[in-house]
């Protein structure tokens, strides 16, 4: 099952930094990486996955530069997070803990 297409819109700040919080990585990586810790959940198309990247960029949250290719291939676009991605991702967990913490409240869950 696909995660709903409105819960992935409002959460794909949150999920690309907690992803390039470990190190730097160009597209197909971030696609990978998202895939092979959510046991194929998060399935990211490159269409959806580029605008997102260059608005974080934007931003000033993500810094993207060329490099060497380790495989011998083309110089590839790595992303890796600002100082001020940092903090955003910081700011963005604790939003999402306490999101988490009011949904589990209405379903009589403790907080």
């Amino acid at each position: 099952m696909k995660p709903d297409a409105n819960l992935l819109k409002g959460n794909l700040d949150l999920i690309l930094l907690e992803i390039l919080e470990a190190a730097p990585m160009y597209g197909l990586e971030i696609i990978n990486e998202a895939q092979s810790r959510t046991d194929g959940y998060f399935d990211f198309k490159e269409g959806s996955l580029y605008p997102a990247l260059h608005r974080l960029e934007q931003q000033g949250l993500l810094k993207a530069e060329f490099m060497d290719s380790t495989t011998g291939g083309p110089r590839r676009k790595y992303y890796r997070l600002t100082d001020k991605g940092s903090k955003t991702l910081e700011q963005k967990r604790s939003e999402w803990q306490r999101f988490n913490r009011a949904i589990e409240a209405l379903r009589g869950g403790t907080t």
